[in-house]
């Protein structure tokens, strides 16, 4: 295991490539708009979701709104139905690299179509049983503004 000492001289474990692998349950997706500090849940106070690490380099994410709409009739579901579940949702799949960082998913499928074949970075941070990603200032999809999304996971038993 590497180590960093500070001027405190207290020994911080670095995390190592060994420690990502696994699968971790969502609890928090939270966006915060660089120029204000104002944050929002993006995907409600409990979102739903999972996100695995395997050990030969694949990884997979799938994350719903808290209060994601249910159609009462699998066929008789209406367009705009679709686009409210739709909208209330992400996924994607593909390979990882990770330096003990940063994690890049190298994307080769997504529920947006617009991701497959993207490299989305992730800072990685570890806090006991979470795992927290955090993405450098980006603008957001939906107004442009430059934000960062922390999305916190908890290892699942």
């Amino acid at each position: 295991m590497t180590v960093k000492q500070n001027s405190f001289a207290t020994v911080i474990p670095l995390p190592t490539a060994d420690q990502l692998p696994g699968t971790y349950r969502l609890i928090g997706f939270t966006r915060t708009v660089v120029a204000t500090g104002e944050t929002t849940d993006i995907f409600g106070k409990a979102p739903q979701g999972y996100i695995t690490y395997g050990r030969d380099g694949r990884m997979m994410v799938l994350i719903t709104s808290a209060d994601r709409p249910a159609p009462a009739d699998l066929a008789r579901v209406t367009d705009q139905q679709r686009a409210d579940l739709f909208k209330t949702m992400l996924s994607y799949s593909g390979t990882y690299d990770f330096d003990g960082k940063v994690v890049t998913h190298h994307i080769d499928i997504s529920w947006n179509q617009t991701w497959t074949g993207t490299h989305q970075l992730r800072n990685v941070k570890f806090a006991g049983k979470k795992l927290v990603l955090t993405t450098d200032p980006m603008p957001a999809p939906t107004d442009g503004q430059a934000s960062v999304i922390v999305v916190t996971f908890e290892k699942a038993a």
